[in-house]
């Protein structure tokens, strides 16, 4: 029997959350079923609420001709956060190529047609890449201030100096962080913990289900000073493995010294009282290396050159490198799309103008370029650094460290903090998100030339890894970047901040945090206000009350105009026409590509009175007009603003999100369950949240795989416990009638014993195969005789015999253990592995559940870290289960809040 045998069938019924009662309403979030009615979030069953609802499918590309009238500018444009700025490209009409996506309401299904008859809204090639697959180097890091008149000039401010603002560290798992340059307000004074802070780390066999953040894992406890001590007393000869413990605790010691190191260099700004500035001074002195260059390009073997029409092209090296961008990515989905091939074919052109090929040839045509020959010298570079031995590897490693060693941390203050993206990207080809019309671009490389520094007065100027002499050295203590550029593909600021777990960091996610928190005062006057705003007679009134009402309830983006050169990504207020259908009575169908190209779908079903306005607004407009015409994101936070001092659209997601988390983990977590119980009903929230703010994720390569595999070991728990079962009817056939194990597994038939007892026995073979060769090795290296082809021969022939007699047990019911083991014995054997399915099953039921949902983002960016590590504690589940190692070094100020904190 194959893989395709159900896992699930019968007695393997998947354990589900228990529903509880509810209004129906969550946190002032509409929360539908499939008809569209109002049911409580926290009764749907995984089932009720699908994670996608359509299959991705790719979309033709989009041309001139099918492309619409360009959308009119909006009456006002103001630059607002950078987070509530969207990327931005025109989609061709047709039919939608992305995946139909849940926001803050369940999921739905209904036609995508409109009600009265016209067009769908415009579709767009939605890519939706997984995590591990995209390029940090390609993700802009802010972009530049746009000018008053909205053109998306940049505003230069003084000599070389990027404009202040709001700006973001260029990292894929934290892409909705708080700016870096907000200067945090002073968390509460608490007293300083005695000695250092040590995290309880409890133990569990149990693996964690998460693919989005492996957690960590923990080291054998070593021996307590009691036992090293009388240890110490009774010296006694070594016994055999004794070596092996003094290495174990030698390691463990390294291990210990380590950590207390690591928790000596944590500043533990929280305990301090004046732990931020007020004004906006960030820091009084700050020394650092500057940045480290990636090296200089290294000339391909003369034999290997790319072709043209047959022929090989001699190629400089700056022409030659540019060729190699695209002749590593070949086989890639990149050089499958026209908009890339065409752009870096227009770049490589120009380069080839500049250094141009030795031998003379023009390249004038795309069609006629062979990359092959550099593809497959790469690839066959790839394979040499595979075949590594681990001590080369490690090696290589160790010096590319001492490289870069000097450049990993900065000096503040007197205090050594790590830097975060210290490394200046290399060149290479812009890939960019979703349908980017730059994607395919060439990106330079970045010089001393290109870099502002900054640091303090008084530190000495680093010096370049390579040679040049740096733009400018300006020494800011208002912001917090250590070196800034600008790239050249959309002309955008990078800038190098200090590392997620650095204090300033640190002190902003708090602020960030705490600023949501106290939204909860002053939000029930804020609804009531943009509720009765519904039907104001002033019509730009009731725009921003009913896009307030979209922002609040489903989590949207505050959006922003974008420029013509930028991928058509919207938020709310820059939605047009096409992206929202009326469907009678009062549902509205939102379909349009959000940040980073992920295709927002969702069908709700709205107040009759914002049904009404949005009927109105779209009254005697066309598809590319703004839906949103007398609104704008500035506009609006400075609406939000008179409110709550700080108040901005996305304190309101981030207040959603983490109001949301805590009211389904205090409702959905068994106070009786396991620790994987527990752990899937945090995920089913996690979850829940990373749909509320429409956190997608393409399904993972390896996802059918993985789940095989874990289909396969489940199988072989289930033999085990039937092998066990049968053990005990041999043993006395009263067991036969015992209701606990009279049933047999439903899906272990006679061809899938037959399968996995063949499955079993070709791994013990090659394991006795591997193990003869590793002892025939070890004499050799100790100058004795290696063993006799016999011995393995001998050993083959007793696993076939033990298989054999398994044969023979098929259909008896009866199994003879390798060991005898009295009945009581094997009734705790069967009772250990009932609860190993059971606890393997949530595992596989709860992975399958996330396999399109990104919970990593939700928990970096919108999650109080303070929910999870006092849920922990209450539930006595270890943190290290649900943060990863780069969030516990993230989050230290939250790791010590009580079991009762509440957000």
């Amino acid at each position: 029997m194959s893989g395709d045998v159900s896992m699930l069938s019968d007695d393997d019924v998947p354990l589900g959350l228990k529903p509880s009662a509810s209004n129906g309403t969550q946190n002032g979030h509409v929360i539908q079923n499939g008809n569209g009615h109002a049911v409580s979030e926290s009764s749907m069953s995984e089932d009720d609420m699908p994670l996608s609802q359509t299959t991705r499918t790719k979309s033709e590309p989009v041309t001139p001709d099918t492309r619409l009238l360009k959308r009119k500018k909006a009456v006002v444009s103001e630059s607002s956060s950078e987070d509530d700025k969207p990327l931005a490209l025109t989609p061709a009409k047709g039919k939608s190529a992305a995946v139909r996506m849940p926001g803050a309401v369940a999921a739905t299904t209904t036609k995508s047609t409109t009600a009265n008859g016209k067009r769908t809204p415009r579709a767009s090639k939605a890519i939706i890449e997984s995590e591990d697959d995209e390029d940090d180097d390609d993700v802009p890091l802010a972009k530049p201030k746009r000018a008053a008149n909205g053109k998306g000039k940049v505003a230069a401010k003084g000599k070389g100096k990027p404009p202040k603002k709001k700006v973001k560290q260029e990292s894929e798992s934290e892409r909705d962080v708080e700016s870096e340059d907000d200067i945090p307000a002073p968390p509460p004074k608490k007293a300083p913990a005695k000695g250092k802070r040590k995290v309880k780390v409890e133990s569990d066999a149990d693996e964690s289900s998460s693919e989005d953040d492996k957690p960590l894992k923990k080291k054998r406890a070593t021996a307590t000073k009691k036992a090293k001590a009388e240890a110490s007393d009774n010296v006694k000869p070594k016994k055999r493995g004794a070596k092996k413990e003094e290495d174990s605790d030698a390691v463990s010691k390294k291990s210990k010294a380590k950590k207390e190191e690591e928790e000596a260099e944590t500043y533990r700004w929280w305990e301090e009282q004046n732990a931020n500035r007020d004004g906006s001074v960030k820091w009084e002195t700050m020394e650092h290396n500057g940045v480290y260059f990636p090296p200089p390009y290294e000339p391909l073997p003369k034999h290997v050159k790319m072709k043209y029409n047959g022929q090989p092209v001699d190629l400089p090296p700056e022409a030659e490198e540019v060729a190699g961008f695209y002749g590593a990515m070949l086989e890639t989905e990149h050089a499958k799309d026209a908009t890339f091939n065409k752009n870096f074919f227009d770049d490589f052109l120009k380069i080839l103008k500049k250094y141009p090929p030795k031998n003379g040839l023009k390249i004038t045509k795309f069609e006629l370029c062979d990359f092959r020959p550099m593809f497959e010298h790469f690839e066959a570079e790839k394979e040499k650094k595979k075949s590594m031995t681990a001590a080369e590897k490690k090696a290589a490693k160790a010096a590319k460290d001492a490289l870069e060693a000097p450049y990993t941390h900065c000096f503040l203050d007197g205090r050594k903090e790590k830097v975060g993206n210290f490394r200046v990207e290399p060149p290479g080809l812009f890939r960019g998100r979703g349908d980017h019309p730059k994607k395919g671009a060439l990106k330079l490389r970045v010089r001393p030339e290109d870099i502002t520094i900054n640091i303090g007065k008084d530190a000495p100027v680093p010096k370049p890894n390579v040679p040049g002499e740096w733009k400018e050295v300006v020494h800011d203590n208002t912001v917090t970047w250590l070196a800034n550029w600008v790239e050249n593909v959309n002309g955008n600021y990078k800038y190098v901040f200090l590392a997620a777990g650095s204090s300033i960091k640190g002190q902003s996610d708090w602020t960030k945090f705490e600023k949501a928190r106290e939204l909860k005062k002053y939000v029930d006057k804020i609804r009531l206000d943009y509720n009765d705003a519904l039907k104001s007679k002033n019509m730009a009134e009731r725009q921003r009350a009913t896009a307030m009402y979209f922002i609040d309830k489903l989590a949207l983006r505050a959006g922003n105009e974008k420029g013509e050169e930028e991928a058509d990504t919207v938020g709310c207020c820059s939605l047009r026409c096409e992206h929202v259908t009326l469907e009678p009575p009062n549902k509205l169908v939102f379909d349009f590509l959000g940040k980073d190209s992920i295709r927002y779908y969702n069908e709700v079903a709205v107040d009759d009175q914002v049904y009404k306005n949005i009927r109105i607004f779209k009254n005697d407009k066309n598809d590319d007009d703004e839906l949103f015409d007398r609104v704008n994101t500035g506009a609006l936070n400075r609406h939000l603003a008179s409110y709550m001092k700080g108040l901005t659209a996305k304190v309101f997601r981030t207040f959603n999100a983490s109001l949301t988390f805590q009211e389904l983990l205090d409702r959905g977590t068994p106070e009786k369950g396991t620790v994987q119980e527990k752990l899937n009903a945090y995920n089913h929230a996690n979850r829940m949240v990373a749909i509320l703010c429409n956190h997608q994720r393409a399904v993972p390569k390896t996802h059918e795989q993985s789940m095989g595999k874990m289909r396969e070991k489940l199988r072989g728990l289930k033999y085990e416990r039937m092998k066990l079962r049968h053990a005990l009817f041999a043993a006395d056939a009263k067991f036969k009638k015992n209701k606990k194990y009279k049933d047999p597994e439903s899906d272990l038939d006679d061809d899938a014993i037959a399968s996995h007892e063949d499955n079993l026995k070709a791994k013990e073979i090659e394991k006795a195969e591997k193990k003869f060769q590793k002892d025939n090795e070890k004499a050799a290296a100790d100058g004795k005789e290696p063993q006799d082809e016999s011995v393995l021969k001998e050993k083959i022939k007793e696993i076939e015999a033990e298989y054999k007699k398994l044969k023979k047990e098929r259909g008896t019911e009866k199994h003879a253990l390798k060991k005898e083991r009295p009945t009581e014995k094997i009734e705790d054997a069967i009772e250990k592995l009932e609860e190993r399915i059971k606890t393997f099953k949530l595992q596989m039921e709860d992975r399958e559940a996330g396999k399109e949902v990104a919970l990593g983002t939700s928990k970096i960016n919108y999650l109080d870290p303070r929910i999870t590590v006092s849920w922990c504690k209450e539930h006595g589940v270890p943190v290290e289960k649900l943060f990863s190692k780069t969030l516990m070094t993230k989050f230290p100020w939250a790791m010590e809040v009580d079991t009762d904190w509440r957000f």
